[in-house]
Order: structure tokens, then sequence, then C-alpha cells
């Protein structure tokens, strides 16, 4: 019988198997010490707009929106003004405030903002007073000084609002309107003016 002798791998063939062995080995130690942990943080702001609303008052106490040029406050004057002869004043009161649903106060400018009729030979002057209430004789901060015709507003008339704090309205500012009737005031002239008071949030 003829023996079959397997020959020994060669050492060379071994060396390399382990050196593959060890090349995986290696391989994987590599790729768990290139994992790193991760980790995220978020943020999100909420952002809402306030409100923002002027109201007036032809009495002091009841504020209401008179929004348009076509539904103004009626200001109640002292005197008939369906009377007024040359040299006599009629006055009224006015207030405003900032609503209580206002989140920012503002600044309040005041403008002219129609006649209808006629309105020559009649000036104005536009108080802010401490208290309500407006007469010939009421003295006060002079917004629009005595003497301006009914039809302007001079320069930049401003004053600023408040809004309120914990659910309640800001505080009102007072005002008074007095109207005089000058020396060619013409019998049986009449007409309107209409004053705009426009509030800018601050």
């Amino acid at each position: 019988m003829t023996e079959t002798h397997v020959a020994p791998a060669p050492r060379r063939a071994r060396k390399l198997k382990a050196v593959l062995a060890a090349g995986l080995v290696l391989g994987a130690g590599a790729a768990v010490t290139l994992a790193a942990w991760n980790d995220s943080e978020f943020a999100r702001g909420t952002f809402t707009a306030g409100t923002f609303n002027l109201v007036g008052s032809t009495d002091g106490t009841t504020y209401t929106d008179h929004a348009t040029a076509g539904s103004p406050a009626a200001l109640a004057f002292t005197v008939n003004a369906a009377t007024l002869s040359p040299g006599a004043v009629t006055a009224a009161p006015f207030a405003v405030e900032l609503a209580a649903n206002t989140t920012n106060p503002a600044v309040v400018t005041v403008s002219s903002a129609a006649t209808t009729g006629t309105v020559t030979n009649l000036t104005y002057e536009l108080l802010q007073t401490t208290t309500f209430g407006c007469t010939a004789s009421t003295t006060g901060t002079d917004l629009v000084p005595a003497g301006t015709a009914l039809t302007t507003v001079p320069g930049s008339t401003t004053f600023p609002l408040t809004q309120g704090t914990g659910g309640a309205a800001g505080a009102p500012v007072f005002l008074c309107f007095k109207v005089t009737g000058g020396a060619g005031l013409a019998q049986g002239q009449t007409g309107t003016a209409t004053w705009q008071f426009q509030a800018a949030s601050q």
C-alpha cells in the first residue's frame, strides 16, 4: 500500500492567515473607536401680537369707539353752538384713553379731519386739563392756542397715553375745546368741524 503524506502548510501561508486575521480584528477595533455619542437641543419661540384700541368719551365716564370721520363723537357744548354771536365762547369737554385690552402705550396726534358748511370767523383753543369738564373759564395746558382757525391744527400737536395694567384701561387724558365767534361772524352761517385723534403705539 502506498502511503500518502500531507505536507504541512508552508510557514509563509500560516503567517499570512495570521496577519489577515489580525487585520480583521484591528479593523473591528477601529470601527468601535470611531463611533461617537450624539445629542441635540431644540428651542422654539412663540410670537403673539398685542392689541391696541383708542376710545373716547363726551361725558368722562363711558368710553367707546368713534373710529371713522363718518361716526365721530358729538361734542356737547356748554353754550348753544347754534346761536353763536361775535365774541361769544362755547366750550365742550372730551377725553381719550387706551382701552383695557391695549398692550402698548401711545402718542396721540391731533389733526383737523374735515369741515363742512361755513366755519369762517370761528377760532378755537384746545386745552389738556387735569379733570373732566370744560367751560369758557377752564384753564389747562395749551395743545392748540386760542385764536387758531377752526380749519387747522398748527404744527405737531401730540400728547402721550399710558396703557392700563391688571385688565384696567389706561389713564385718560382730559381735553377742553373752546370755540369763539369772530367779529365778522355772519348771521345764520352754519358749519361743522371734525378733529382726529390718531394714536400710534410705542
